[in-house]
């Protein structure tokens, strides 16, 4: 009779390959090739595209912060909830010490284009109308190419 075979312990960490030796070796593609770049992150450059575009206009948007949230907060959600359309963007005014922000909504936005070229659109024309209302402005002064497309 064979003897028994005593089985190995388990290594700790995650497996990487399966018993045969196949499965995921590696990424995918590597950093620098804009596959590996995830949704949040070419979504996050391009809302920098349209900053800088806007800043060789309006050197001032330097003191602006501009950041990209996932979604809007629903604060007063429930008795209070209207059927506004959800925002896709939204300014926070200067404090003490603090500079003025500029907030774009990155789901709302996704869902409202099909298309890179469509979303990059819309990013710039949802900055275009944060800066001016933050700037106390209309879209046309900051943007005079804002609503051509």
């Amino acid at each position: 009779m064979d003897s028994p075979v005593t089985p190995r312990a388990a290594a700790p960490g995650p497996r990487r390959r399966d018993r045969h030796g196949r499965g995921m070796r590696g990424p995918i593609a590597p950093p620098q090739v804009p596959l590996a770049a995830s949704r949040a992150e070419t979504f996050a450059d391009l809302v920098q595209d349209s900053v800088e575009r806007l800043e060789r206009r309006w050197p001032q948007l330097a003191d602006i912060d501009f950041l990209v949230l996932e979604v809007p907060r629903l604060d007063g959600a429930g008795p209070g909830w209207s059927d506004e359309a959800v925002p896709l963007g939204g300014t926070v005014p200067a404090r003490e010490g603090r500079p003025a922000r500029v907030v774009v909504y990155r789901r709302p936005v996704e869902i409202r284009t099909k298309g890179r070229d469509e979303r990059a659109a819309l990013v710039h024309e949802v900055v275009v109308e944060q800066v001016a209302d933050l700037l106390g402005l209309t879209p046309e002064t900051v943007d005079p190419r804002y609503g051509e497309d």
